[in-house]
Formats: structure tokens, C-alpha cells, sequence
């Protein structure tokens, strides 16, 4: 049987995309190898970490862990995606300001996973935001300013609607 590759269309951060892969390649090897989208980490590639952490159809998925075959037509928002230009996300924002960014691995999936959160629970209490965070794994901070960012985010971001 040889290579077979299979031809998928992702629209990511708003663009459409053409890729032939091999239908054992994961979502986050073509964000980061094939599209260049280097925000989306390779963490412990198990799922376990969230550092690869995209969202698929209003989602937070694993990259690392989704075929980007089970990807084909789907949209992926990926951290570089939540910036408007040189305005960043409100939940950027929030994670600078609260002092929530310590090295910064785990942060884009942190955002993503809060930002899937607010999209959906626009006033999330305190359980939920530590219940949509559970998935991604901080090793430098006890995630208070980390919730402390999501908590404001969502403040600004009612307002601001």
C-alpha cells in the first residue's frame, strides 16, 4: 500500500487552506509544520498538557490528539487568530495586565480554552472557568492570576457587547 495522502480544507483564522496530508497526521503537525502557525505548542502530544490547544468549530480541542482529517471543513481559530492586528483579545489583555504569563508555553492554549468558555458563558463563575481550564496543565503558576485574567476578560468583555 504506499503513502496515501488525502486531501483536506481547513479554514483557519479566517483563511481557507488546500493541504494534502497522510491520514495519520495530526491537526497541530499541520498548524505548525505545514502552516507555520508555531502559537499552537507541542506539549506532551497524549492530550493530557492543553498546550496544543485550537478551537474547532467554537470548540477547545486537543490538536495533538485530532487527526486533521477529522478536521476537513472545519474552522480552527489558533492564537495568532484572536488578534485584530496590533489589538490584541481582550483575554490577552487580561492574561498581560493580571500578571498571568509567566513562561508562556502553556498560555495560547490557556487563552484558547477561556475563550471558548466566554464564547459560550459569557459570566462564568469561578468553577466554571477552573472546570474549562482543567484540561491545561500551568507548571510555573497556581493559576489564581490565571483565573484572575479570565474573570476580567469576561467583565471587559460584557461591557464592551
Amino acid at each position: 500500500m504506499g503513502n496515501r495522502q488525502v486531501l483536506i480544507e481547513l479554514h483557519v483564522n479566517q483563511l481557507p487552506y488546500r493541504l494534502t496530508v497522510d491520514p495519520s497526521t495530526t491537526l497541530l503537525e499541520v498548524l505548525r509544520r505545514d502552516l507555520g502557525l508555531k502559537g499552537t505548542k507541542r506539549g506532551c502530544d497524549q492530550g493530557h498538557c492543553g498546550a496544543c490547544t485550537v478551537i474547532l468549530n467554537g470548540r477547545a480541542v486537543k490538536a495533538c490528539t485530532l487527526l486533521a482529517v477529522q478536521a476537513d471543513g472545519k474552522s480552527i481559530t489558533t492564537i495568532e487568530g484572536l488578534s485584530s492586528g496590533d489589538q490584541l483579545h481582550p483575554l490577552q489583555e487580561a492574561f498581560v495586565e493580571e500578571g498571568a504569563i509567566q513562561c508562556g508555553f502553556c498560555t495560547p492554549g490557556m487563552i484558547l480554552s477561556a475563550k471558548a468558555l466566554l464564547d459560550e458563558a459569557p459570566e462564568p463563575s469561578e468553577q466554571e472557568i477552573r472546570e474549562a481550564l482543567s484540561g491545561n496543565l500551568c507548571r510555573c503558576t497556581g493559576y489564581v492570576k490565571i483565573v484572575k485574567a479570565v474573570q476580567k476578560a469576561a467583565l471587559v468583555t460584557r461591557v464592551s457587547s
